[in-house]
């Protein structure tokens, strides 16, 4: 099933994932069965490091030895990349950014990678995310113990292609949202931090009035 209205309006191409792109699979477990915690190797992206914001908590990123990163060179990331969970918080994705180049990702994810000459990572991000193509895609995944997506439903999912100058209108547009969204919440963390201190200060005063 097609999203229907899900971004833009009724001009725009909607064009299938997979001439947008190329999509491909994590490795197999097997090509992972050294990953450990300590700080040494290649970072390898896991369902539990993409955030909500589209981004990666390297904080307990586990990794691969070094002397792996050569049989895992096809599952390099690189910058405007982007990483899809596949298995487990499905549809979640983060788009890489070029501290993350060299990474790998692990096999619960899959690996987007944009053709930037007609689709912008951060657009392509933003329209992935879109709850209504986000319910669509989830939709249909394979059912079973742990639902899951794949490859090829990724690459056949219809995106709503704009010009270039648009979709980077709309990027900007969605950082300005999220900027102001940051600065509310710090503002909403800070009158929450301050809440106990003017009740303390309030009843010690009538404490000793």
């Amino acid at each position: 099933m097609t999203p229907q209205n899900a971004w833009g309006d009724a001009q725009d191409e909607r064009i299938p994932l997979g001439h947008l792109s190329s999509v491909t699979a994590g490795p197999s477990g097997s090509l992972l069965e050294h990953l450990h915690e300590g700080p040494e190797g290649v970072p390898v992206i896991a369902p539990p490091d993409i955030t909500e914001h589209f981004t990666v908590d390297a904080r307990r990123v586990r990794r691969v030895p070094s002397s792996q990163a050569e049989r895992l060179a096809r599952f390099t990331l690189r910058a405007g990349d982007l990483v899809v969970v596949r298995q487990g918080t499905l549809g979640r994705l983060a788009l890489i950014r070029s501290e993350h180049t060299g990474w790998f990702y692990s096999s619960s994810c899959l690996r987007v990678r944009p053709h930037h000459d007609v689709v912008l990572p951060a657009y392509l991000a933003a329209y992935l995310t879109h709850p209504p193509v986000r319910r669509d895609l989830l939709s249909q995944a394979l059912p079973g113990t742990v639902p899951s997506l794949n490859s090829t439903m990724l690459k056949q999912l219809p995106v709503a292609v704009v010009p270039l100058e648009r979709q980077q209108a709309v990027v900007e547009a969605l950082a300005d949202i999220d900027e102001q969204v940051r600065i509310q919440r710090e503002m909403a963390a800070r009158l929450e931090a301050l809440r106990p201190s003017v009740f303390d200060e309030m009843t010690n005063r009538r404490s000793h009035q």
